[in-house]
C-alpha cells in the first residue's frame, strides 16, 4: 500500500489543493483519470466559449443593418471554429500535464479510482491511502431514462466538442444554461434549431422577467417549446425523431432534426468512486453531503466543486478550494459563504446573477426594495440601437444592504462585477455603486441607473 499526506481526487480546482499541499512539503497524490484540467478545461466553461464568442460575432454581423452597417456573414467554418478550440484545450491540458509529472513530491494517477474501505482507494494495480483526502471528482451530463434514448446516436456537452461538421438541424433536449447556450451557439451557425423545455421556462432559476425576455429574443432564431416532456426518442437513418408530451394538454407531439443533444443536466460520479465506502454520505442525487466547513461525514475528507452539487461553476469551486485547505490545516474553520456567488449565462443575449432573487428575499423575510433599468434608456444603449436588456437589483429597505443582483443584455456577465464587488464588502452597502462616478457614456450606467430606481416592492 503506497501512503501519502494528501490525495486529490479530480484535476479540476482539485490542482490548487494539490499545488498547495506540494509547496507545503507534503507528499500528494491526485487521481485524475482524463485529461489534465478536469470539466472546465476539457469539457466545459473554455471549450464551449471558444465556440460562443464567434457565434457571437454572427450575431453582432446580423444585427447590422439596423445600425447603418451593410454586412453579411458568407460562410462558416465550422472545422476551424472546432480545430481552434481543440488546439487551445489541448494545448493548456498538456502544459498541465508536462507541470504535474516535473513536480516533485506530486504523483498522479491516471486512472479511475475507487474506494474500497477507510481512507484507502484502489487505482489500477495500486492501493493507495492518505491522511487527508479531499473529493474533486465532479459530475458529467446526465441522460434522463427516456425511451429508446439508447438506440439513438444522441450528443452531450462531451461529445458535442468532438463533431466534425454541423448539423443541418438539431432539437435540443433541455432549456437550463448548457442548452441554452448551445441554442445560440448552432443557430448562428446556420442550423435549424430546437430546444425542448420540461418547465414552463428557459432558465427556470432565473427571475421570471429574465426567463421571459431571454425566450422571446432567442424565438428570433430558434424554436422554442416550453412545458414538453419527451417520451421518446428514435432514428430512422440520418433523421432523429423525439416525441414529447404537453404538460399542459396531455398531447403528443413529434419533431425531427438530423441531430439531437441531450442537455437535461448533470450527475455526480459518485457511482464510480464508492465514497460510501470510506464512510462518506452521500445525498439522495448521489452528491457528496458536506456541512459549512466541506467537510464530509468521515474525518479528514473534504469535498467541494461539482462533487458536492451546490454552486456548480468553476469560480465557486476554486472558491471553495481555499475553504476546503484552510479549514484542513487551521484549527480556526471558515465556513463557506455562497451569499455573493455569481453565474452567468453566454447566450444571447447574456444573463448573469448574484444573490436573491426577488421571491426568495421576501420568503426570507426581507422587506425589499427593488430598482430596475433598461439598456435603451442609457446613452450607449441607444448608440447600440436600443438593445433589449436590463438591471434589477433587489435591496433591504432598512439597511440598504444590497441581497441580489440580476442582468440580461449585452456584457452582462461583466456588467455583473460591479454588484458581485459591492456584496462581498463588510456591510453589502449600496453607497459605493450609487455615489461612484460612472463614465458616460459607458453601459455601466444601467447598472447605476438600477440603484437610482429603487422602489418598495
Amino acid at each position: 500500500m503506497e501512503k501519502f499526506d494528501v490525495l486529490v481526487i479530480g484535476s479540476g480546482s482539485g490542482m490548487l489543493i494539490a499545488s498547495t499541499a506540494v509547496g507545503s512539503g507534503l507528499k500528494t497524490a491526485v487521481i485524475e483519470n482524463g485529461p489534465m484540467g478536469g470539466t472546465c478545461l476539457n469539457r466545459g466553461c473554455v471549450p464551449s466559449k471558444m465556440l460562443l464568442y464567434p457565434a457571437d460575432i454572427v450575431s453582432t454581423i446580423n444585427a447590422a443593418q439596423r445600425l447603418g452597417v451593410n454586412a453579411t456573414v458568407n460562410s462558416i467554418d465550422f472545422k476551424k471554429i472546432m480545430s481552434r478550440m481543440r488546439t487551445l484545450v489541448n494545448s493548456d491540458s498538456s502544459a498541465q500535464a508536462r507541470a504535474v509529472q516535473a513536480t516533485s513530491g506530486l504523483t498522479w494517477f491516471r486512472e479511475t479510482g475507487r474506494f474500497i474501505s477507510d481512507y484507502t482507494m484502489q487505482v489500477g494495480e495500486h492501493t493507495i491511502t492518505a491522511e487527508r483526502i479531499f473529493i474533486v471528482s465532479g459530475a458529467r451530463p446526465g441522460v434522463p431514462p427516456i425511451k429508446g434514448i439508447e438506440q439513438v446516436a444522441y450528443l452531450t456537452s462531451d461529445t458535442v466538442l468532438q463533431m466534425e461538421t454541423p448539423p443541418k438541424s438539431i432539437l435540443i433536449i433541455g432549456g437550463g444554461y448548457i442548452g441554452v447556450e448551445y441554442g445560440h451557439f448552432f443557430s448562428s451557425i446556420g442550423t435549424e434549431t430546437t430546444i425542448i423545455q420540461r418547465p414552463p421556462r428557459l432558465l427556470p432559476e432565473e427571475e421570471p422577467e429574465i426567463s421571459d425576455l431571454l425566450k422571446n429574443e432567442l424565438e428570433q432564431h430558434m424554436a422554442i417549446h416550453t412545458s414538453f416532456e419527451v417520451v421518446s426518442v428514435a432514428q430512422k437513418g440520418n433523421v432523429k425523431t423525439v416525441t414529447a408530451r404537453n404538460r399542459v394538454d396531455n398531447r403528443l407531439r413529434e419533431f425531427t432534426a438530423e441531430a439531437v443533444m441531450v442537455a437535461s443536466g448533470r450527475v455526480p460520479n459518485s457511482d464510480l468512486l464508492k465514497p460510501e465506502k470510506t464512510g462518506v454520505k452521500l445525498d439522495e442525487r448521489g452528491y457528496v453531503k458536506v456541512n459549512e466547513y466541506l467537510e464530509t461525514s468521515k474525518r479528514n475528507i473534504w469535498a467541494f466543486g461539482d462533487a458536492i452539487g451546490r454552486e456548480m461553476f468553476k469560480h465557486v469551486a476554486n472558491y471553495e478550494a481555499s475553504i476546503a485547505w484552510h479549514n484542513s490545516v487551521h484549527e480556526h474553520k471558515v465556513k463557506v459563504d455562497y451569499s455573493a456567488a455569481p453565474h452567468a449565462v453566454f447566450t444571447h443575449p447574456q444573463v448573469a446573477s448574484v444573490g436573491l432573487k426577488e421571491a426568495e428575499a421576501k420568503q426570507q423575510g426581507y422587506k425589499i426594495l427593488l430598482g430596475k433599468a433598461f439598456y435603451r434608456d442609457t446613452a450607449m444603449g441607444a448608440a447600440m440601437g436600443e438593445p433589449e436588456g436590463f438591471v434589477k437589483v433587489i435591496v433591504e429597505r432598512e439597511t440598504g444592504k444590497l441581497l441580489g443582483g440580476h442582468i440580461i443584455g449585452a456584457e452582462a456577465s461583466v456588467l455583473i462585477q460591479e454588484i458581485v464587488n459591492a456584496m462581498n464588502t463588510e456591510n453589502k452597502s449600496i453607497a459605493p455603486i450609487m455615489h461612484a462616478m460612472h463614465i458616460h457614456p459607458a453601459l455601466s450606467e444601467v447598472v447605476q441607473n438600477a440603484f437610482g430606481n429603487l422602489k418598495p416592492a
